[in-house]
Parts: C-alpha cells; structure tokens; sequence
C-alpha cells in the first residue's frame, strides 16, 4: 500500500508533525489499519474511502484507533487538493461531520484548513489534576491562575493546563506509563501544557502517551479544544491566535486558530503542508 508521508502545520517549507495518508475503495478492517499505523510509525494515519458526497475517515495512532486527529486532517487536505483541486471536502468521522478546505500556498504547494466537530469543556477534578501534576512533577504554583484546568473537547477528549512561564514549558517531562493509565482512565487523546506569550500567541507541548507517542509537534484536534475552552471560560484575548508548537523537539509548526463567540460552535484551524521526502 502506497502510504503518502506529509508534515502537517509546518512552517516555511521545514518542521510540522508527521501524518500517513491512505486511499482505499474500502476500508480496511480496524486490525489492519493499526497494524499499519503501527508500521508507519507516525502519531496518526488517516484511512480515507470516497463515500457518497465526501470521505469516510478513521484515524490510528500506533497502539489505538483516535475518533478525530487534526493534524491528519490538514495533512488529508492537502492530498485531497492535490489530487482532486482546491475546494472544501466533506469528511464523515467516526461520531461527526466535518470539512476540510483545501487551497494553494504561496509558493505552489497545498495547505489546509479544517472545520472542527462541536465543542465543549468542563472542570477537571481536584484529585485528578493533583494525579496529572504529580506525573509531570509540577506543583500548582507554577500554574497561570487565569486558566482554570479543565477536560476540553473538539472531536476528542483533552486535558489542558497553563504554566507561568516559557522554562516550565520546555522542561516538562512525565512519567510515561503513569500517564498513560491516568488517560485511558478519562478516554483522553492528549495532555495539553500551554504557556501564553501574548492575546495573540500560544506555545504548547502535548503529551500523546495514550497513542504510545511521548509527544506530538502539533496537535490540531487539541488546538480546536484550546480554543473552545478559551470561549467558554470568556478568555479575553484574539479570536484568531497562533500556537507555536515542537520547538522544544526541534521540529517547529504553526497553528493558526479562529473562532466565534457562539458557545460550542466548530473552530476553524489552518496549517501549511510539506511532503516528506526523506
């Protein structure tokens, strides 16, 4: 099988995560596709069937089958583009619909932008988040207390909390089979940690220890949930802001992310794609 390895929110032409893109007149049965996911060797690979007016899509991590990836998403995009011309693509998800819009870039190649499922968020428990903090060996003092630590939602279940400051940010570590149970125990996709440069910028690493990933370099799906926790907790900053993610692993990608002010409604997250050729 002819699997299309592309880079995901990569930035002029250089990092962004990667993502398998798979073409099939049926799908594959769901052993399958993890066993190739798993030989693929990437957080994610899309399985794509052509179905009435759009695609059937499902995503596999290498140990587990996600019900939406983001980055997959754009990177799809960007194959249906490339094969079919620029335009908007229906997607049939698991549990939703979804679109993806496929466009050129400036310099000839295809990027994307995705319509995230519906959105929600809640409260995390006090003695789960105390669990969380503990495997990533950090204390409540190094926490912004402007943003409460919640469960968010976009498709997929996240857990997001933000630290005071950028060092935090790049020394998080984790313990990885701790983290592991503690998300399987709430069906979480990622851990997200942030750090909030500006009203404009965000800077994050996520955990995917549930996938049997120590960390993605960009996270679409937990860049739709951040913005639908931000609506609901009435952040005060830029409808329209940037996560600058995989620094810290030397792989850097760009999110740009928008929403509206109405409670639960779709986010819309854009990225550049770039082949990998290596």
């Amino acid at each position: 099988m002819n699997i299309l390895k592309l880079a995901a929110f990569s930035q002029n032409g250089q990092g962004g995560n990667p993502a398998g893109v798979a073409f099939y007149d049926e799908m594959p049965s769901a052993e399958e596709m993890l066993k190739i996911a798993a030989e693929v060797g990437y957080s994610e690979t899309a399985f794509l069937v052509k179905q009435d007016d759009g695609w059937r899509v499902r995503y596999f991590a290498p140990e587990m089958e996600v019900p939406f990836c983001g980055h997959a998403t754009i990177a799809l995009g960007a194959a249906l583009g490339e094969r079919f011309g620029q335009g908007t693509y229906k997607l049939y998800l698991n549990q939703s619909e979804i679109s993806v819009h496929a466009e050129k870039t400036a310099d000839g190649a295809f990027g994307s932008t995705l319509q995230s499922p519906e959105t929600w968020s809640e409260d995390a428990p006090k003695q789960y988040v105390d669990k969380v903090l503990a495997a990533f060996n950090l204390s409540r003092e190094q926490l912004n207390p402007n943003f409460p630590i919640h469960f968010a939602f976009a498709g997929a279940k996240h857990f997001i909390f933000v630290v005071a400051d950028r060092k935090t940010l790049a020394d998080m570590r984790y313990e990885f089979n701790t983290v592991q149970e503690l998300m399987a125990e709430k069906e979480l996709v990622t851990i997200s940690l942030l750090w909030q440069e500006s009203n404009e910028v965000f800077h994050a690493r996520n955990a995917f220890a549930s996938g049997g990933v120590y960390e993605d370099p960009a996270t679409g799906a937990a860049a739709a949930a951040l913005a639908g926790y931000l609506r609901d907790i009435n952040w005060r900053g830029s409808k329209s802001f940037t996560i600058l993610q995989g620094e810290d692993m030397g792989v850097p990608s760009r999110l740009s992310v928008t929403y509206t002010p109405k409670i639960g409604e779709s986010i819309a997250v854009k990225g550049e794609v770039r082949h990998i050729t290596a």
